[in-house]
């Protein structure tokens, strides 16, 4: 199968290097800019790094506690396999981190049927994308064709939410999350590689293939309670893009670029408590403080009142209106 022109040797390398590799090196990033690493580390409800939530990397040190913020200074240097995907981890993490937080990922197959059935909904009609074949199945490669009424930019903007995503597996398929075996950027079914795959078809242009591809990031959201895993989601859609960008015009993106689609998806991938909606680990003082007729005129109690205190509110971001908003106020 085709994928794509590449204008030297150079260009089929980085391609191969990028579309096998399935453990992204935190390193790499660091070593390429350390502002985009920053950038994948940022909460963007708080300001500060995303926590850890973890207790897997308690015997690392002090610093990895559940809620100590992850810095860029754990993850690189002498530390930068310390965060590996779900795959990689041995048997018993893999069952202690199922025990304590439900994490079970689902296979690629069971991905595509459900993400089918999705596009089945918004299309009327079955076998999109691929026809499904036991725990496998075939990419149409026709160009999808759309219904009367509805066109390929409305289903860029459709807006898709992953929940307790863990690395995203049904955003983005670089690689099947259980198997670990790497996917071709034609043969991914990922809800936002679906988008992407809709662009590719359909624009040849690189600006407006730009302008759409930020569309289609800014369209689709994910929250995610551990650290480590939402660090590799948010890792996983960044080298999408890049995936992508060589299919499509058979380059690597520019410092700007990354750092632009990253702070989409630092807003669009997010940490929360799936629970309360709001940061993990975090507290703030509540806005509202009952104040007694005796308090005023100094005939209280001398002694001070315990604060209020209450979880921080996650936030996401509305591209449409360019303005952040609360998630739980989109979730009633």
């Amino acid at each position: 199968m085709d994928f794509g022109v590449y204008q030297t040797p150079t260009y089929v390398y980085i391609k191969e290097k990028i579309l096998n590799s399935i453990d992204v090196i935190e390193q790499h990033i660091a070593d390429r800019n350390m502002e985009l690493l920053k950038i994948l580390l940022k909460d963007k409800t708080t300001g500060n790094y995303i926590k850890w939530a973890t207790d897997n990397y308690i015997s690392i040190g002090g610093l990895y506690k559940p809620e100590s913020e992850m810095e860029p200074s754990q993850i690189i240097e002498n530390f930068t396999n310390v965060i590996q995907p779900r795959v990689s981890k041995s048997a018993k993490e893999q069952m202690q981190r199922t025990r304590d937080k439900a994490e079970v990922f689902t296979p690629m197959w069971i991905v595509n049927q459900q993400n089918n059935l999705v596009d089945e909904a918004w299309f009327g009609r079955k076998n999109i994308f691929n026809i499904e074949d036991g725990t496998t199945w075939k990419t149409i490669e026709d160009k999808v064709k759309f219904p009367d009424g509805k066109t390929w930019k409305q289903y860029v903007d459709l807006k898709r939410l992953e929940i307790s995503c863990g690395e995203a597996p049904y955003l983005v398929n670089r690689y099947d999350a259980v198997s670990g075996n790497s996917r071709p950027v034609m043969n991914r079914v990922g809800l936002l590689d679906r988008k992407l795959r809709i662009i590719n078809e359909n624009i040849d242009n690189e600006t407006e293939w730009t302008i759409w591809v930020i569309r289609a990031y800014q369209s689709i959201y994910g929250y995610e309670f551990q650290g480590d895993s939402l660090l590799i989601a948010r890792e996983n859609l960044l080298y999408t893009y890049t995936d992508n960008l060589l299919y499509k015009f058979g380059r690597t993106p520019t410092i700007i670029e990354q750092k632009k689609i990253a702070n989409i998806i630092a807003w669009n991938i997010w940490q929360m408590d799936g629970v309360t909606m709001t940061v993990p680990y975090s507290i703030q003082k509540s806005e509202y403080e009952q104040i007694s007729l005796f308090n005023v005129f100094g005939w209280g109690n001398d002694e001070p009142e315990e604060e209020t205190i209450e979880a921080i509110p996650c936030k996401i971001y509305d591209w449409r209106s360019n303005t952040s908003i609360e998630f739980k106020s989109k979730s009633n």
